[in-house]
């Protein structure tokens, strides 16, 4: 067990990262709905919509700078940048799954959905390790 470990140490981190970074987006989302924002009306609702992503992706660059690739990076701000606008990538990516996924082939929202979380998590996962978290040589 201890070796499967170490051998998927990074993707069992990223996944781990992932699930604390989705309780991160809903709770700043469900707490800004609950006590500022009124979801009826369309701009407050991606008002929250918004700073819940801004607080996710936040919460995700600290834990897969420390926890999932070790960076050792000193550049911090400019791979903070990377990070953040490869997240806004795979944010259009699936925008653009969904719109094509549902109004385009008239798929049910719900699985094309699913499909394209599968899509933008392994998208943020290769992008992460090839492009953000690059080990300095």
């Amino acid at each position: 067990m201890k070796e499967l470990y170490k051998k998927y140490r990074e993707l069992i981190h990223y996944l781990i990262a992932g699930v604390m970074t989705t309780v991160v987006s809903l709770v700043v989302y469900y707490g800004t709905t609950a006590a500022f924002f009124d979801v009826n009306r369309a701009s407050q609702l991606q008002a929250a919509n918004i700073l819940s992503w801004i607080a996710g992706v936040t919460f995700a660059y600290f834990v897969n700078r420390r926890f999932v690739f070790e960076s050792q990076n000193t550049d911090v701000l400019n791979e903070a940048f990377k990070f953040y606008l490869a997240r806004l990538g795979t944010l259009l990516m699936d925008m653009a799954v969904m719109g094509i996924g549902v109004s385009v082939v008239g798929g049910d929202d719900r699985y094309v959905k699913l499909l394209s979380q599968v899509i933008v998590i392994v998208a943020n996962y290769v992008i992460s390790k090839l492009f953000v978290f690059r080990k300095q040589k």
